[in-house]
């Protein structure tokens, strides 16, 4: 996720669970639900998207800047707008008409997606339609990840004056 600059939009990336290396797609104008959640994953907040203005990335947005913008750190969204063929999102939900039990079933996954209660053996039934996507991390918006730029410090280290042979050492 990147929130974005001056004069540059921020976007919220994801590829496929089951494609990772898939062109990411741009969720930022999704339509669904979504859970903030604090450092030990503990549920704070509930809330909707799409449905009037405000899509799921404006949300979020000012989730930043409200209230609760010190007690979150992490967030899950279920969208109900899908992936084009060009990785576009679909104007409007997925289907117009679902049958009661896979709303049921849909219903259920989430709340226990979200939720995570502990005597919930099984996971939920999302079934073959819905797919998942995972945050992608956009390394030219955001910049290298921490374990990029240790291994970088790492390389440089060895070609300081001096580290020669205490780099020989280590090996």
């Amino acid at each position: 996720m990147f929130w974005g600059r001056p004069r540059v939009w921020g976007h919220l990336k994801g590829v496929p669970a089951k494609q990772t290396s898939a062109p990411p797609v741009d969720f930022r104008d999704q339509a669904g639900v979504y859970v903030l959640y604090d450092d030990n994953f503990r549920l704070v907040y509930v809330g909707q998207a799409g449905g009037g203005n405000d899509f799921l990335f404006d949300r979020l947005k000012q989730h930043k800047k409200d209230a609760l913008a010190d007690r979150w750190t992490r967030f899950s969204w279920f969208g109900i707008r899908w992936v084009r063929a060009n990785g576009k999102l679909a104007l409007g939900a997925a289907q117009r008409f679902i049958k009661s039990g896979n709303i049921l079933n849909h219903i259920e996954a989430l709340l226990i997606s979200a939720a995570e209660p502990p005597h919930n053996r099984q996971g939920g039934r999302f079934g073959d339609d819905v797919e998942q996507y995972l945050q992608y991390r956009d390394e030219e918006a955001l910049g290298p990840d921490t374990a990029s730029m240790v291994k970088e410090l790492w390389d440089k280290s060895k070609h300081l004056p001096g580290k020669q042979e205490k780099t020989a050492l280590h090996k």
